[in-house]
């Protein structure tokens, strides 16, 4: 496969499906496949950049079994367990977020829904932000249902955010307290309210490039608008602690696919970048358009001034 002519190709049309043999990710040369995303996502996304950071509104002691998440009651981890943040508290964190130029703001909360009072407390905090930022604003609070969704949507959350983490094949591997099935109810459901959609998920659990591949294509028939990609970081007291670390080029190749699969999208960079010397820049040039800058929920992000320093120098659009 000339991965460069299919480049130009995506440019002018052409778009990838379920129907076509997509094997050759796997083994085309890894530098013309990063520089026909890298073209694909300069003439088909303006050169812009989207900066997104979260909070961890809601930590720990949550009752899914996600092998690869450090809040999960089933692991036996360090990590931080509290209810629900103030949304005071939030709101001030919001303001340090937009002064420091971040495009967008979500709060993320442990747990498979939330109801009730943490519900109500939600709302207003989206209530808060929604009246005093200008950010975009995003949620992820797992399977919520659908009157949340509109309540969260009338207080201003314009995204949510659900991840699909990777095939339908592979899911059981990786969860069975929740199926795959109630990932993609619960985009509908967002979409149904109005909202676009964040969703996207984890490599380096085990999987074949195969699955990989197939949540590329799973997330481009679901026309999703922002895709995070996130590199494993094992965590002690994991089901997945001790799963071998990727490596550069494997992160490479995986985002580049992803952006010829899904070349409007912004293909966002979370968890992962530390896998990287230099923040990450080789992503950069790879398809990716977006990243989360600041802290992760459980591990620790990248600087957002460095980030916004390294992008303005490498010609991206702020």
């Amino acid at each position: 496969m000339d991965v460069r002519k299919l480049a130009d190709e995506i440019i002018n049309g052409k778009r990838l499906t379920r129907e076509d043999d997509l094997s050759f990710f796997e083994t085309a040369d890894i530098d013309e496949l990063s520089d026909g995303a890298n073209e694909i996502r300069v003439k088909l996304n303006n050169n812009h950049v989207d900066l997104c950071t979260i909070i961890n509104g809601r930590a720990g002691g949550c009752s899914e079994n996600c092998k690869f998440c450090a809040q999960s009651a089933h692991s036996k981890t360090d990590c931080d367990r509290h209810g629900i943040v103030d949304p005071l508290e939030v709101l001030k964190d919001c303001k340090k977020r937009e002064a420091a130029g971040v495009h967008a703001y979500s709060i993320v909360t442990a747990g498979r829904t939330v109801e009730g009072r943490d519900l109500d407390t939600l709302v207003e905090t989206y209530h808060l932000l929604h009246e005093n930022c200008n950010l975009r604003l995003c949620a992820s609070h797992g399977l919520v249902s659908p009157e949340a969704m509109k309540r969260f949507r009338e207080a201003g959350v314009t995204m949510y955010h659900a991840n699909i983490e990777t095939s339908r094949r592979n899911f059981p591997n990786i969860c069975t307290t929740h199926t795959y099935e109630d990932k993609i109810k619960e985009i509908k459901i967002a979409k149904e309210t109005g909202m676009s959609v964040c969703s996207g998920g984890i490599i380096g659990m085990g999987e074949s490039f195969d699955d990989r591949i197939d949540m590329a294509v799973s997330l481009s028939e679901l026309k999703i608008d922002s895709i995070p990609i996130n590199a494993l970081i094992p965590v002690v007291g994991t089901p997945f602690a001790n799963l071998p670390p990727l490596t550069e080029d494997e992160i490479i190749r995986t985002v580049a696919m992803f952006r010829y699969i899904n070349p409007t999208a912004y293909i966002r960079m979370a968890a992962g970048r530390n896998y990287f010397d230099d923040g990450g820049r080789r992503l950069f040039k790879s398809g990716v358009n977006a990243t989360i800058t600041g802290d992760m929920l459980t591990t620790v992000g990248n600087n957002t001034k460095q980030d916004m320093e390294m992008l303005e120098e490498m010609g991206f659009d702020i």
